[in-house]
């Protein structure tokens, strides 16, 4: 049983009024039995047919591999919202949860049945439907959603206010508001423009109205639990975000980078990446945990838009250097520019109280030696020698690769001497400081 009253769970401590208390747990309770609605009862019949004369070969594949998506999705949030419902204080808050579970499992529903009965995938049970997309899956999304399994094992051993939250950051924030929302309008939106599958379209609609319902609830929680813990919640807040972060621009993510798997239904990579990425920095402003007031290192690369940050991000994702790095990082010319500039911007965020200068020599011998002169409000990234570098770091290059990527701890590179700074004391004891840790 919750332990702690509604009001006194809105009222703790003495923060100021933030966007997500404009709505209310009892709100959103009501707002989901309005809107109840049934995947078993939606004729696929027509959906079949179109799907198999108005579709393309190639745009069945796009649909399919997108879909595969949602449909693992769909089944993993539903499997892991029972250690959210008992670490929630409130019984509205509990009570809702059991209602978005219900949800969630409505949402698998539909896409077992879209798939086995309109694209003929599994034997209609949801065991064999989920064997059969496995392989589609991308390399972002099954590490986030195996995050979302270990997140689901940690609140079950400690049901904190800051452990929720960061359990709703990856579920709420990142799973459901940055992620499958922007793949939601994307998906309805060419749905509507042709007119086509009309009894998964109706479905879609009623999952987007359940999504959005959904995430207005995880805003307000975050927003509450940061009353109960106003240190603690926006640590663990921003310690969730540099963890998955880095994942997303692997998410979507089709086979060989192959753009037309998106472009084919008019839209872009761009637009579904900065849809999630305003949505990410909306939802957490409204929770008053807006993500450059966070604590730590910076959550996302200062001084760029969201269509550069989405941009970038794929970049450097195709490039090996962030994400489930499937090869060698690249190091053609292009990549190592963005990797420092990226660098210059990160550490360059890191108030110091002096003027600092930075080498990297390279073991391999196709790679240059860079530097980076870090002085605040003019850091600046440069290929070739500094005159008097401060210290300089002498690495292999995908070692320091991996060390940006968040792949290798980079207290852990030193002390196994794949990382060696060489400097002076005073030098080598600020590097701590601003070194990428995730």
């Amino acid at each position: 049983m919750a332990t702690v009253t509604q009001r006194s769970a809105a009222q703790v401590g003495d923060q100021p009024a933030v966007p997500a208390d404009a709505i209310s747990y009892d709100d959103l309770y009501a707002r989901w039995e309005r809107g109840n609605w049934s995947a078993t009862e939606l004729d696929f019949s027509e959906d079949a047919r179109q799907w198999r004369q108005d579709f393309t070969e190639f745009e069945r594949t796009a649909a399919m591999w997108n879909y595969c998506l949602f449909f693992w999705g769909e089944d993993a949030v539903a499997d892991n919202l029972s250690p959210y419902i008992d670490a929630a204080p409130l019984e509205e808050q509990k009570y809702f949860l059991a209602t978005q579970q219900v949800d969630e499992a409505r949402h698998a529903v539909l896409f077992k049945r879209f798939m086995h009965e309109v694209c003929g995938v599994g034997d209609g049970t949801m065991a064999d439907g989920l064997r059969a997309i496995r392989h589609q899956l991308t390399p972002g999304f099954r590490r986030i959603f195996d995050r979302l399994d270990v997140m689901a094992d940690e609140l079950r051993a400690d049901s904190s206010p800051a452990m929720l939250a960061a359990g709703v950051t990856l579920y709420h924030v990142m799973i459901e508001a940055s992620l499958a929302q922007p793949g939601q309008h994307f998906i309805c939106g060419y749905l509507e423009d042709r007119d086509v599958l009309p009894a998964f379209r109706e479905g879609m609609r009623n999952v987007t109205a359940d999504e959005q319902r959904h995430i207005g609830f995880g805003v307000k929680l975050l927003a509450d639990l940061k009353r109960i813990d106003p240190v603690g919640v926006p640590r663990a807040v921003a310690r969730m975000l540099r963890e998955v972060t880095r994942f997303t621009p692997q998410v979507l993510s089709p086979p060989g980078w192959d753009e037309r798997y998106v472009t084919v239904f008019g839209s872009s990579f761009d637009d579904v990446g900065v849809e999630g990425m305003e949505s990410m920095k909306t939802k957490l402003r409204s929770a008053g945990l807006g993500v450059e007031t966070l604590p730590g290192p910076p959550i996302l690369t200062p001084g760029l838009s969201p269509l550069e940050l989405t941009r970038r991000g794929r970049a450097l994702a195709k490039a090996g250097v962030i994400g489930v790095r499937e090869g060698p990082t690249l190091r053609d010319r292009r990549t190592l520019e963005l990797l420092f500039d990226t660098i210059g911007r990160e550490f360059g965020a890191a108030r110091l109280s002096r003027p600092m200068t930075l080498q990297w020599e390279f073991t391999d011998p196709d790679v240059p030696t860079w530097h980076l002169h870090i002085d605040n409000g003019s850091t600046a990234a440069a290929e070739g020698t500094a005159p008097h570098p401060d210290v300089r770091l002498r690495v292999a290059y995908q070692d320091w690769a991996d060390i940006v990527g968040g792949r290798v701890d980079p207290l852990r590179a030193i002390a196994t001497g794949k990382l060696r700074p060489r400097g002076n004391p005073v030098a080598l004891a600020r590097l701590r400081t601003i070194l990428p840790r995730r």
